[in-house]
Protein backbone atom coordinates (compact mmCIF):
# COMPACT_ATOMS: atom_id res chain seq x y z
CA UNK A 1 0.00 0.00 0.00
CA UNK A 2 3.10 2.25 0.91
CA UNK A 3 3.98 2.86 -2.80
CA UNK A 4 0.85 3.39 -4.21
CA UNK A 5 0.48 7.42 -5.71
CA UNK A 6 -2.00 8.50 -3.74
CA UNK A 7 -0.36 8.05 -0.13
CA UNK A 8 1.61 11.22 1.27
CA UNK A 9 5.17 9.88 0.72
CA UNK A 10 6.08 7.13 -1.44
CA UNK A 11 8.42 4.73 -0.10
CA UNK A 12 9.32 2.80 -4.13
CA UNK A 13 12.85 3.88 -4.92
CA UNK A 14 13.22 7.11 -6.66
CA UNK A 15 13.99 6.86 -10.44
CA UNK A 16 13.49 10.36 -11.83
CA UNK A 17 13.26 10.33 -15.73
CA UNK A 18 11.98 13.42 -18.42
CA UNK A 19 9.55 12.48 -21.07
CA UNK A 20 8.53 14.79 -23.72
CA UNK A 21 5.19 15.00 -25.00
CA UNK A 22 2.91 17.34 -27.17
CA UNK A 23 -0.31 18.52 -25.24
CA UNK A 24 -3.13 20.57 -26.77
CA UNK A 25 -0.89 20.96 -29.72
CA UNK A 26 2.49 22.22 -27.64
CA UNK A 27 5.43 20.47 -26.65
CA UNK A 28 6.32 19.98 -22.82
CA UNK A 29 8.40 18.56 -21.12
CA UNK A 30 7.77 16.94 -17.57
CA UNK A 31 10.25 15.12 -14.95
CA UNK A 32 8.45 12.02 -13.41
CA UNK A 33 9.45 9.64 -10.98
CA UNK A 34 8.58 6.29 -8.83
CA UNK A 35 5.55 6.45 -6.58
CA UNK A 36 3.34 8.79 -8.72
CA UNK A 37 0.76 8.09 -11.35
CA UNK A 38 1.43 7.52 -15.45
CA UNK A 39 5.72 8.14 -14.69
CA UNK A 40 6.27 6.52 -18.04
CA UNK A 41 3.65 8.75 -20.62
CA UNK A 42 0.99 11.45 -20.11
CA UNK A 43 -1.41 8.37 -19.69
CA UNK A 44 -4.38 7.96 -22.28
CA UNK A 45 -7.45 9.40 -19.80
CA UNK A 46 -5.38 12.45 -18.93
CA UNK A 47 -4.60 13.21 -22.93
CA UNK A 48 -8.55 12.46 -23.49
CA UNK A 49 -9.58 14.86 -20.52
CA UNK A 50 -7.15 17.54 -21.85
CA UNK A 51 -8.75 16.97 -25.84
CA UNK A 52 -12.23 17.98 -24.13
CA UNK A 53 -11.01 21.20 -22.04
CA UNK A 54 -12.23 24.34 -24.14
CA UNK A 55 -11.68 27.55 -21.34
CA UNK A 56 -11.61 31.21 -21.21
CA UNK A 57 -8.36 32.96 -20.39
CA UNK A 58 -7.89 33.86 -16.90
CA UNK A 59 -10.40 31.83 -15.92
CA UNK A 60 -9.61 30.23 -12.62
CA UNK A 61 -8.97 26.22 -12.23
CA UNK A 62 -8.49 23.64 -9.98
CA UNK A 63 -6.47 20.73 -10.70
CA UNK A 64 -7.46 18.10 -8.00
CA UNK A 65 -4.82 14.93 -7.42
CA UNK A 66 -2.31 16.70 -10.33
CA UNK A 67 0.39 14.36 -10.08
CA UNK A 68 3.47 15.74 -11.77
CA UNK A 69 1.23 18.57 -13.22
CA UNK A 70 0.60 17.90 -16.93
CA UNK A 71 -2.79 18.64 -16.89
CA UNK A 72 -3.13 22.24 -14.81
CA UNK A 73 0.29 22.99 -16.24
CA UNK A 74 -0.23 22.59 -20.50
CA UNK A 75 -4.08 24.36 -19.71
CA UNK A 76 -1.86 27.04 -17.59
CA UNK A 77 -0.06 27.46 -20.66
CA UNK A 78 -2.32 26.89 -23.54
CA UNK A 79 -5.13 28.23 -22.57
CA UNK A 80 -4.02 30.84 -20.01
CA UNK A 81 -5.98 29.48 -17.00
CA UNK A 82 -5.20 30.39 -13.56
CA UNK A 83 -4.24 27.34 -12.46
CA UNK A 84 -4.22 25.67 -8.48
CA UNK A 85 -3.03 22.38 -8.34
CA UNK A 86 -3.15 19.88 -5.23
CA UNK A 87 -2.36 16.53 -4.38
CA UNK A 88 -1.53 14.78 -1.22
CA UNK A 89 1.45 12.91 -2.44
CA UNK A 90 4.61 14.96 -1.73
CA UNK A 91 6.19 13.50 -4.35
CA UNK A 92 4.55 14.35 -6.93
CA UNK A 93 4.14 18.17 -5.88
CA UNK A 94 7.51 18.74 -5.84
CA UNK A 95 7.85 17.34 -9.70
CA UNK A 96 4.73 19.80 -10.21
CA UNK A 97 6.38 22.64 -9.15
CA UNK A 98 9.49 21.58 -10.54
CA UNK A 99 7.56 20.69 -13.92
CA UNK A 100 5.71 24.21 -13.57
CA UNK A 101 9.10 25.83 -13.83
CA UNK A 102 10.93 23.67 -16.92
CA UNK A 103 7.77 24.93 -19.16
CA UNK A 104 7.76 28.60 -17.49
CA UNK A 105 4.35 28.15 -16.50
CA UNK A 106 3.11 30.16 -12.95
CA UNK A 107 0.69 28.29 -10.51
CA UNK A 108 -0.37 27.53 -7.47
CA UNK A 109 1.02 24.37 -6.24
CA UNK A 110 0.21 22.89 -2.46
CA UNK A 111 -0.79 19.72 -0.68
CA UNK A 112 -4.32 18.85 0.09
CA UNK A 113 -6.28 15.82 0.89
CA UNK A 114 -8.79 15.77 -1.69
CA UNK A 115 -10.73 19.50 -0.97
CA UNK A 116 -9.03 19.69 2.64
CA UNK A 117 -6.34 22.63 2.25
CA UNK A 118 -8.44 23.65 -0.76
CA UNK A 119 -10.06 27.73 0.10
CA UNK A 120 -12.26 29.92 -2.30
CA UNK A 121 -13.93 28.93 -5.57
CA UNK A 122 -13.32 28.26 -8.77
CA UNK A 123 -14.75 28.25 -12.95
CA UNK A 124 -13.86 24.74 -13.24
CA UNK A 125 -12.59 21.49 -11.40
CA UNK A 126 -10.92 18.99 -13.54
CA UNK A 127 -9.72 15.65 -12.04
CA UNK A 128 -8.24 11.97 -13.21
CA UNK A 129 -9.66 10.64 -10.22
CA UNK A 130 -7.47 7.97 -8.05
CA UNK A 131 -9.55 5.08 -9.09
CA UNK A 132 -7.41 2.66 -6.95
CA UNK A 133 -8.00 5.02 -3.87
CA UNK A 134 -11.51 3.39 -3.93
CA UNK A 135 -15.24 4.51 -4.80
CA UNK A 136 -15.38 6.39 -1.47
CA UNK A 137 -12.43 8.44 -2.27
CA UNK A 138 -13.52 9.15 -6.03
CA UNK A 139 -17.62 9.59 -4.51
CA UNK A 140 -15.77 12.44 -1.83
CA UNK A 141 -14.16 14.28 -4.82
CA UNK A 142 -17.43 14.37 -7.09
CA UNK A 143 -19.61 15.63 -4.52
CA UNK A 144 -17.78 18.34 -2.30
CA UNK A 145 -16.56 19.81 -5.98
CA UNK A 146 -19.78 21.58 -5.49
CA UNK A 147 -18.69 23.64 -2.23
CA UNK A 148 -15.65 24.62 -4.67
CA UNK A 149 -17.36 25.92 -7.05
CA UNK A 150 -18.54 29.33 -8.34
CA UNK A 151 -22.49 29.35 -9.47
CA UNK A 152 -21.87 28.21 -13.27
CA UNK A 153 -18.74 26.74 -12.81
CA UNK A 154 -18.14 22.82 -13.77
CA UNK A 155 -16.41 19.54 -12.71
CA UNK A 156 -15.04 17.65 -15.59
CA UNK A 157 -13.79 14.18 -15.10
CA UNK A 158 -12.45 11.09 -16.85
CA UNK A 159 -13.02 7.73 -15.65
CA UNK A 160 -13.08 4.38 -17.13
CA UNK A 161 -16.40 2.38 -17.81
CA UNK A 162 -15.05 -0.67 -16.10
CA UNK A 163 -13.36 1.24 -13.36
CA UNK A 164 -16.93 2.69 -12.32
CA UNK A 165 -18.13 4.83 -14.91
CA UNK A 166 -21.48 4.96 -14.66
CA UNK A 167 -21.99 5.07 -10.84
CA UNK A 168 -19.62 8.48 -11.18
CA UNK A 169 -22.11 9.65 -13.63
CA UNK A 170 -25.06 8.64 -11.36
CA UNK A 171 -23.08 10.62 -7.94
CA UNK A 172 -22.66 14.12 -10.32
CA UNK A 173 -26.34 13.79 -11.23
CA UNK A 174 -27.42 13.25 -7.95
CA UNK A 175 -25.09 16.47 -6.91
CA UNK A 176 -25.66 18.53 -9.98
CA UNK A 177 -28.74 17.91 -11.15
CA UNK A 178 -26.84 17.25 -14.57
CA UNK A 179 -24.17 15.32 -16.32
CA UNK A 180 -22.96 15.75 -19.70
CA UNK A 181 -21.06 13.05 -21.24
CA UNK A 182 -18.42 15.47 -23.44
CA UNK A 183 -16.58 12.39 -25.08
CA UNK A 184 -15.97 8.27 -25.20
CA UNK A 185 -13.12 7.32 -26.16
CA UNK A 186 -11.33 3.54 -25.54
CA UNK A 187 -13.70 3.04 -23.12
CA UNK A 188 -12.82 6.54 -21.30
CA UNK A 189 -15.52 8.85 -20.80
CA UNK A 190 -15.44 12.61 -19.94
CA UNK A 191 -18.11 13.17 -17.83
CA UNK A 192 -19.21 17.08 -16.86
CA UNK A 193 -21.58 18.80 -14.47
CA UNK A 194 -22.34 22.25 -14.12
CA UNK A 195 -23.01 23.87 -10.83
CA UNK A 196 -26.56 25.49 -11.50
Amino acid sequence: MTNMYYTENPTSLRDVQCIKVNLLGQQFQFLTDSGVFSKKMVDYGSQVLLSSLHFAEGESLLDLGCGYGPLGISLAKVQGLNVTMVDVNLRALDLARQNASLNKVTATIFQSDIYQAVEGAFDHIISNPPIRAGKTVVHTILADSWNYLKFGGDLTIVIQKKQGAPSAKKKMEEIFGNCETLKKDKGYYIFRSVKK
